[in-house]
């Protein structure tokens, strides 16, 4: 003869397990779910970066690597605008 010491608590223990196995679970789904949105979004930028990558690289190489600047005697003669040092703002009666 088996004694039961918990009797109905035992029955009670394992509705309750039962209940944490769903719950456990169900977090497990969403966790599922949650890692394949972040795995493709890891693929996605790892493509822009390559594309970005790409870009920058072939710009650089359709870039001429030494500036055209005038020879020397020509560069004392260029004439540069000189900005104004003080800018004048409307009041604000005359807007």
């Amino acid at each position: 003869m088996r004694f039961r010491l918990f009797g109905t608590r035992t029955e009670a223990h394992i509705r309750r397990s039962l209940e944490y196995l769903e719950e456990a679970n169900l977090a497990w789904v969403e966790h599922q779910a949650a890692a394949e949105h972040h795995a493709a979004l890891a693929k996605m930028y790892s493509e822009r970066i390559g594309r970005i990558e790409e870009e920058i690289k072939n710009s650089h190489q359709l870039r001429p690597t030494v500036l055209h600047q005038p020879p020397e005697d020509s560069r004392d003669e260029i004439e540069h605008p000189k900005a104004e040092s003080i800018v004048v703002y409307p009041t604000r009666a005359t807007r």
